[in-house]
């Protein structure tokens, strides 16, 4: 429906379906400073905070495979715990810290709080990648003469690369999309286009926001399909790399 409403002719939000179609609000989305400078900031924090996301996730994922320690069942659940979490106290709980240390910077804020929400999925992901590796590959790895370091880029790396690739384009759509925590950490000079377009209609509406929501909805159906074609989601999310162990 929001697709549909974005190429209606009319210049105010009519009776649904619109009889007549134009690209004039997708012409009015690509010629706004406004929306333009939003979705680059967009951009650039979900490609950061997926980077993160991706990189905290791995890290996280190797040390509860490989390691045995004590609170682990802890520390998984606060790995996890922003998906039970609502992303208001979330989002206000970030706000606290960063001006009780005295850092304002949106950008920063931003990109922390988005690698946050979407570590949960990251960490499952890479989590499931590394659990379907078995044990021998590495082990004969090392018994050839092979370092841990060595062990790690050249054997479990390349094993995991598919689950590296969905967990960062997995996180990349979830930052995109993200406003319930964001409200709280934005500035000016870091306004988002999900937060642009609930700005935008709370003042004055107009179907460019149609427009901007069908581009937002359109580049993350994009990342999804792109990331199933290269990996295949199920089979990463479900099984890891070599399937679940025994």
């Amino acid at each position: 429906m929001t697709l549909l409403m974005s190429f209606d002719s009319r210049e105010y939000m009519g009776p649904f379906p619109p009889k007549s179609f134009s690209t004039q609000w997708y012409e009015n989305f690509f010629g706004s400073r406004l929306y333009m400078n939003a979705a680059w900031n967009s951009i650039l924090i979900a490609a950061m905070a997926a980077s993160l996301s991706t990189v905290t996730g791995l890290l996280s994922a190797l040390a509860f495979v490989r390691f045995d320690f004590r609170g682990k069942p802890v520390m998984e659940a606060l790995i996890v715990s922003p998906v039970i979490v609502p992303g208001v106290i979330i989002g206000f709980s970030i706000l606290l810290f960063f001006s009780s240390i005295k850092y304002y910077d949106g950008i920063s804020r931003l990109v922390f709080a988005h690698a946050l929400i979407s570590l949960p999925f990251t960490f499952r992901i890479l989590y499931n990648s590394l659990q379907g590796i078995p044990a021998a590959l590495s082990e004969a790895a090392q018994s050839l003469g092979a370092t841990p370091r060595q062990t790690f880029f050249d054997v479990t790396l390349p094993l995991v690369r598919s689950g590296i690739v969905s967990s960062y384009l997995f996180a990349l759509a979830l930052s995109l999309d993200e406003v319930a925590v964001s409200i709280f950490l934005v500035d000016p000079r870091s306004m988002t286009l999900p937060i642009t377009l609930l700005a935008n209609m709370r003042n004055q509406f107009d179907l460019t926001i149609a427009a901007a929501s069908g581009v937002l909805i359109l580049f993350t159906i994009v990342i999804i399909v792109v990331a199933d074609r290269l990996v295949g989601l199920d089979r990463v999310i479900g099984q890891g790399v070599y399937g679940s162990k025994k």
